[in-house]
């Protein structure tokens, strides 16, 4: 096949037209040129291959700049498969962070659901004085609750 419509190529990545056009907006793919002619741009198969490993790293937990670099060593001849494990271990510390922190919120949540009476006056709601400030949550749940990505 020698190329297809934007929204025949959003379809067989499996992704919609407005992905597309964030991709090339992003510079992650490359928008053909229009025809002469008035008709529509056709994109090649390799556009295709290309979103969809945009959107299976994406899947993955990949930023856009590090899918930008993945795509920058798959393309570059010299590249190692060392270079992309190194990032795929990043990535992987990266989540197994971020599920610490997620079971501190959670075991932080529970401290302050079993504290609160589950009924009567807001006021006397131990969860939102937590969350007001006056009360610290077990487990250091304020603290706990970065929930900013770290930059990698």
């Amino acid at each position: 096949m020698i190329g297809m419509t934007i929204s025949r190529a959003a379809q067989a990545a499996g992704v919609g037209v407005e992905t597309v056009r964030f991709y090339e907006r992003k510079g992650l793919i490359e928008q053909p040129p229009k025809p002469a002619a008035s008709g529509f741009r056709s994109y090649p198969d390799e556009t295709i291959e290309r979103i969809r490993f945009i959107r299976q790293a994406q899947e993955l937990g990949f930023s856009l700049r590090e899918v930008r670099e993945l795509l920058e060593l798959r393309a570059d001849p010299e590249a190692d498969a060392a270079d992309v494990r190194a990032r795929a271990t990043a990535k992987l510390d990266d989540v197994n962070e971020k599920m610490r922190q997620l079971q501190r919120i959670g075991q932080a949540l529970e401290a302050l659901i079993a504290s609160c009476p589950g009924h009567g006056e807001l006021g006397c709601c131990s969860i939102m004085e937590a969350l007001e400030g006056h009360q610290k949550a077990d487990v250091g749940a304020t603290e706990a609750v970065d929930t900013k990505p770290r930059s990698g």
